[in-house]
C-alpha cells in the first residue's frame, strides 16, 4: 500500500471544499468494501458541513452490510441545473459507471472523484482519481484520506473503515509480506476504537440456517477441472428458489475450496436470472484472475475479480475453463 502525498491530499481537499453538494455511491450488488468506504465518506463529507445522498443500485446480499442498507437509496435526489453544477460525484471501489448498476437519474456530467483499489481500473475522462490497485481495500484508501485531512479518525468512522477492510482481506489472510503499512494504519484504527473481536463476530455471524444449506448446494455442484487446479462451483436457479439469497457466502466457499490440495484457482458462477449470470474467480499466488474476468466484462484483483454476464451456466463454464487453460 502506498501513502498518499501532499499533493493527493490537498487536490481531495479542495475537492470537497469546491462543492455544495455529494452524491456518494459503489458498485451494485455492492460488498462491505465498498459500503463501509461510502457510508465513511459520508461521515467525512458530513465533517466538512456538506450535504450528500448515499446511492447504491443494490441488491444488499451480503449480511454484514445489511444494517446499511437503509441509508442507501437507488434513486438520485432531483437537484436543478444551477445546484447541479456545484454537485459532486464520488465513486467508492470501483471507477466504472457501468459497474453502477441501474441508479434512478444522471450521475454521469457531475464532477467526479474515483476512490479505488482494482487493478483494473477505467476511470471517467477527468475524474480526480485516488486509485492505488497497491492497497487492500479501498477503506484503506479512505483512511488515509481521513487522517491527511484531520490526522486521525474518529471512532465511529474507524469501526467502520476496520469492518471493510477486515472483509476484503479475509481478516488479514490475504496479505503478504509488503504489508508492513498496512498493519500500521489498521493498528490506528484499533486505537481509535475499531474492534478486532467485535468485528470477526459481526462480519461472520449471524448467518442464517438456510444459506448453510446454499453454500452446501454451491458446494455439491462443485466440479473439478485442468487435473484438479480449477474448481468452478455453482448455484442454479433452482437451489437459489429452494434456499433464498439471504446471506449468501460466497467467501466461505472460495476459502473451503482453496484449501483444498492441488486447488490454484476457483470460480464461483451464479444463474441470477434465465439469461444472466455473475461469476466470481478467486486464485492462489501467480495465477491473475482480472485478466480472466474481464473477458467476460468484469475485472478487479490479481487473485479476486468478479463479473455480470449474459448466458446459461451450462454453456459459460466450458468456456471459462477453456480460459483458464491457456494461463494454467
Amino acid at each position: 500500500m502506498k501513502l498518499l502525498t501532499d499533493e493527493q491530499i490537498r487536490d481531495f481537499r479542495q475537492f470537497i471544499n469546491a462543492h455544495d453538494f455529494f452524491y456518494l455511491t459503489g458498485h451494485k450488488e455492492p460488498d462491505c468494501d465498498c459500503i463501509c468506504s461510502c457510508v465513511a465518506l459520508s461521515l467525512l463529507i458530513d465533517s466538512f458541513g456538506k450535504p450528500f445522498q448515499l446511492l447504491n443500485a443494490g441488491p444488499f446480499k451480503r449480511t454484514e452490510i445489511k444494517k446499511y442498507e437503509s441509508m442507501f437509496s437507488n434513486a438520485m435526489q432531483f437537484l436543478t441545473e444551477d445546484e447541479r453544477r456545484r454537485t459532486a460525484l464520488i465513486i467508492a471501489d470501483c471507477s466504472e459507471y457501468s459497474r453502477l448498476g441501474d441508479i434512478e437519474g444522471d450521475v454521469k456530467n457531475l464532477d467526479t472523484c474515483i476512490i479505488d483499489h482494482h487493478k483494473t481500473a477505467s476511470a471517467p475522462e477527468n475524474a480526480l482519481c485516488v486509485i492505488d490497485a497497491t492497497a487492500p481495500s479501498t477503506c484503506s484508501i479512505v483512511q488515509l484520506l481521513y487522517e491527511g485531512i484531520y490526522g486521525a479518525v474518529p471512532q465511529q468512522a474507524a469501526e467502520i473503515l476496520f469492518t471493510g477492510f477486515c472483509t476484503d482481506t479475509g481478516f488479514f489472510r490475504f496479505l503478504s509480506t509488503d504489508s508492513a503499512e498496512v498493519f500500521k494504519a489498521t493498528a490506528r484504527l484499533v486505537s481509535s476504537g475499531a474492534n478486532p473481536r467485535t468485528t470477526y463476530e459481526y462480519i461472520t455471524g449471524g448467518k442464517s440456517y438456510d444459506s448453510r444449506k446454499l453454500l452446501g448446494a454451491a458446494l455439491n455442484n462443485a466440479e473439478q477441472y485442468l487435473d484438479g487446479r480449477l474448481v468452478v462451483a455453482c448455484e442454479t436457479l433452482d437451489d437459489t428458489q429452494k434456499w433464498g439469497q439471504a446471506g449468501r457466502d460466497s467467501d466461505a466457499l472460495y476459502s473451503l475450496l482453496l484449501s483444498v490440495h492441488g486447488v490454484e484457482a476457483v470460480v464461483f458462477a451464479r444463474q441470477e436470472t434465465e439469461h444472466t449470470c455473475t461469476l466470481g474467480f478467486r486464485s492462489k499466488d501467480a495465477i491473475d484472475v482480472s485478466a480472466i474476468a474481464a473477458q467476460f466484462g468484469g475485472g478487479g484483483h490479481k487473485n479476486a475479480s468478479g463479473a455480470s454476464c449474459n448466458g446459461q451456466l451450462e454453456t459459460l463454464i466450458p468456456v471459462i475453463v477453456k480460459s483458464f487453460a491457456r494461463i494454467m
